[in-house]
């Protein structure tokens, strides 16, 4: 999330006081994200010695010293808000790493921390739905963000139900003893995992 970019939108809509870009800021995200009044004066620094914000001239930081957008501030939140996020590489996930580390652990079953963290999940869906049936209906902010989340948590459950099922299936194949001789004894019925590398993205 990028904090400097929201406060230049708030900024974008006329001058305003840190104390009001902290409350502004949290109101239009459906109070979800809670901002530091600390960090928005340390993004405030940092964008008025960018040139991005100005400030009031009496050089004193304060819940009354006013900020301004710049013409450059303007233009740097035109390019950020038209520029798509970098996402041509996959996130380091921790819930990913735990199941490819689930499955090299001796003794470890890794459909059962697959299960785990799905029952977690879907209770945070359900949490997430209750609070979208007795809020967000009044207020578009808050029903954006908690689509977002619904449909993030759901994608991730969809995965873990495709990697249960894989692991399933790939414990039902019949051992290679080709790949057993060539990787020696492999542990339990989980296959050996190739080593393969991919590069996802256009080459820039």
């Amino acid at each position: 999330m990028s904090v400097r970019h929201a406060l230049l939108a708030l900024l974008s809509e006329g001058p305003k006081y840190g104390l009001q870009l902290r409350e502004e800021f949290e109101a239009r995200t459906g109070e979800v994200w809670p901002l530091n009044i600390g960090q928005v004066y340390t993004t405030l620094q940092r964008l008025e010695r960018d040139g991005l914000v100005e400030s009031d001239g009496d050089g004193q930081d304060g819940p009354q010293k006013g900020f301004r957008i710049t013409a450059a501030g303007a233009q740097e939140l035109t390019g950020w808000l038209r520029t798509p996020s970098d996402i041509s590489s996959p996130p380091r996930d921790e819930l990913v790493m735990k199941v490819l580390v689930a499955l090299r652990v001796p003794g470890t079953d890794v459909r059962d921390v697959i299960q785990v963290h799905r029952r977690y999940l879907v209770e945070l869906m359900q949490q997430w739905t209750r609070i979208k049936e007795a809020e967000a209906q009044s207020d578009m902010s808050l029903a954006l963000v908690v689509d977002a989340e619904l449909f993030r948590l759901d994608a991730v459950v969809r995965w873990l139900d495709a990697a249960d099922g894989r692991i399933k299936r790939g414990a039902d194949l019949p051992a290679d003893p080709q790949a057993q001789t060539t990787t020696g004894t492999t542990t339990g019925t989980t296959p050996a995992v190739p080593k393969v590398r991919r590069r996802i993205g256009a080459r820039r």
